[in-house]
């Protein structure tokens, strides 16, 4: 009975909490010379015009972070070391012919993306 009673509150409470039909957090969505932009949170507009010739409606798109939020991992924090490495490291591996990288789950969970080489080619790795 009480656990009935916790779902009925939590539902009624979600349901006054409802959000509206724009919150803040949506994009204000600006046209211009034939092409279609959003604006985030720091007024910077983003071209959303490809987006939108494929069926995408540039005002259900939400900004996030915006750029520079956070600080890529670079190449100064890899290793050919791996003597000390658990066997149990979650990591993300990126292999190109011969050449294989392996980026340590924990360390991107804070940097979310590490700009970095394999061979010749630059390559961006996102967790």
């Amino acid at each position: 009975m009480l656990r009935r009673a916790w779902y009925l509150f939590v539902l009624i409470f979600a349901l006054v909490l409802e959000p509206t039909d724009t919150p803040a957090f949506f994009s204000r969505v600006m046209r211009e010379d034939g092409k279609t932009y959003i604006l985030d949170a720091t007024g910077e507009r983003w071209d959303v015009t490809q987006a939108e010739s494929i069926g995408f409606k540039p005002e259900g798109f939400q900004y996030g972070l915006g750029k520079n939020a956070f600080t890529p991992l670079d190449d100064s924090y890899l290793t050919d070391d791996t003597d000390r490495v658990s066997q149990r490291l979650r990591v993300l591996g990126v292999v190109e012919n011969a050449e294989a990288q392996a980026y340590s789950i924990p360390r991107l969970r804070g940097h979310e993306i590490a700009n970095s080489r394999i061979g010749s080619k630059a390559i961006a790795v996102g967790y």
